[in-house]
């Protein structure tokens, strides 16, 4: 029995998740569980999904997302794949960018033939990351 891409993702049955720009077809794709979903984003939640096609729009509202992710919380950033949409949006863009927020990136998969996701989390206290991709800011 094959895994649903929201059992690849972590996502677990009643996470409190909010959504940023979801699209329908990539939100059937994924399957998610039930969860405890906000539209408003107060507190802090298990799960954030942002959809994003552009650098500008990862840069203007990436950092506000990362306030409201739980310690042990995840960030999901997906992209359209192959320029789609009109993005400028890539991996290795992707990671630079979460990384200059002082997130750290783990899983990267794709949610359906558009969109690819990657998700963040917290950086562990004393690990240390080597990213050619980025650079955690020095705190």
């Amino acid at each position: 029995m094959s895994r649903t891409i929201a059992q690849k993702m972590g996502i677990k049955e009643g996470a409190l998740a909010h959504f940023v720009n979801a699209p329908a077809s990539a939100m059937e794709a994924i399957r998610l569980p039930e969860l405890h979903v906000s539209a408003d984003l107060e507190g802090d939640f298990d799960y954030i999904h942002f959809y994003c096609p552009t650098q500008s729009e990862m840069h203007d509202t990436f950092p506000i997302l990362k306030h409201h992710v739980k310690p042990v919380g995840m960030l999901w950033l997906s992209w359209p794949k192959e320029k789609r949409l009109g993005s400028d949006l890539n991996l290795a863009k992707v990671i630079e960018i979460g990384y200059s927020y002082g997130l750290v990136e783990s899983t990267c998969l794709r949610i359906d033939d558009t969109w690819a996701g990657l998700k963040f989390t917290h950086p562990k206290k004393g690990k240390v990351y080597n990213n050619s991709h980025g650079t955690l800011p020095d705190v």
